[in-house]
């Protein structure tokens, strides 16, 4: 591992802090590029994430691809956990905390607000930050692709239903716009571009060309990942000081939601003796969030300045530590599942 993803960890609580310094130095710098968007979607996040994900499209080797097949476990894995599992504890945690648990430091409706953005996390499964945790936990490039891919068709049938089941609206409107353009800006074209590029590098001959290739690239990959936090962060950056107290109520029941999600597919995979490289990243997929598609839905129903929107940036700040702590769970547990070979 290299010197980004050998202290990530440590990069990321940096560019955490800078980015709720700077958003409360110069907040207007921060609202002109939230402003640029299209559909909700922040082209600028975009393209950071855009830069994050296309050294990890360049490894994908297509001609591997129709082997998947062959290894169906862990799609059903990443399918029940994700569609009958995760939102449904995501929105009895939120329940608990904020209707029993924190009843007396929260008023009713925003209590209700908070688990509204909850779950929408819950019922978001992730679709980009994945190809990261899979590379730092050295999953097999060509499953996490589809996996990700099963899970955004999915995604386009289920989201909104399961939404509006556990928000208890019966005509939920979903900005669809927001949903493909994503998939599209966060998958669809960084792949490729990454197809492109590994088939030209390819057409010359050697495979020593496309490796160092993808070394020099995957700094930029943590460049991406880091700047990313940095302006999620800096966005949020006033409310975040204005309210801290719920801030911390709020991360409570999402840590453990986290967690315990992503030691049930642990557990599952195990007994489903599924090998490493496609385990690891099936919990990943099963543990994080599309808290892209999250924060946009959230302002969508309930405002900018809503608990909902509060709730899901939160979610980031959950996020992106905890899951760096689960893929070394991960990468230490490497022995505990099947042979490689």
């Amino acid at each position: 591992m290299g010197i980004f993803e050998r202290y990530l960890s440590v990069w990321v609580g940096l560019a955490i802090v800078a980015g709720v310094v700077l958003g409360n130095l110069s907040p207007g710098s921060f609202a002109i590029v939230a402003g640029l968007e299209y559909a909700h979607v922040n082209l600028v996040i975009a393209v950071l994430i855009w830069v994050m994900i296309y050294p990890m499209m360049v490894q994908i080797d297509f001609s591997a691809v129709k082997d998947v097949g062959k290894s169906p476990k862990g799609l059903v894995l990443t399918l029940v956990i994700n569609w009958l599992i995760k939102p449904f504890t995501m929105a009895a945690l939120g329940w608990l905390f904020f209707k029993v648990f924190f009843v007396e430091f929260v008023d009713p409706q925003t209590a209700s607000e908070y688990i509204a953005g909850m779950i929408l996390l819950g019922v978001a499964p992730c679709t980009a930050m994945v190809f990261v945790w899979s590379q730092l936990t050295k999953g097999d490039p060509n499953y996490t692709l589809v996996q990700v891919s099963v899970n955004d068709l999915v995604m386009v049938v289920a989201f909104a239903p399961i939404t509006a089941l556990l928000l208890g609206v019966s005509d939920i409107q979903v900005p669809w716009a927001t949903l493909l353009s994503s998939v599209g800006l966060y998958v669809v074209l960084p792949l490729v571009a990454g197809a492109i590029t590994r088939h030209l590098l390819q057409k010359k001959g050697s495979d020593a060309q496309l490796n160092a290739f993808v070394a020099n690239l995957k700094p930029w990959s943590m460049v991406g990942l880091l700047a990313t936090v940095v302006l999620l962060f800096g966005f949020q950056a006033e409310t975040i000081i204005a309210q801290p107290q719920d801030i911390f109520l709020i991360a409570i029941p999402l840590m453990i939601q986290t967690y315990g999600i992503f030691f049930i597919a642990f557990y599952a995979a195990r007994k489903l003796k599924l090998t490493h490289k496609i385990a690891a990243p099936a919990c990943m997929i099963a543990t994080s969030n599309f808290f892209e598609l999250a924060v946009a839905v959230a302002i969508s129903l309930f405002g900018l300045h809503s608990g909902a929107a509060l709730a899901t940036v939160v979610g980031v700040l959950v996020e992106v530590p905890v899951m760096l702590s689960l893929v070394a769970i991960a990468n230490r547990s490497r022995h505990m599942f099947a042979d490689e070979a």
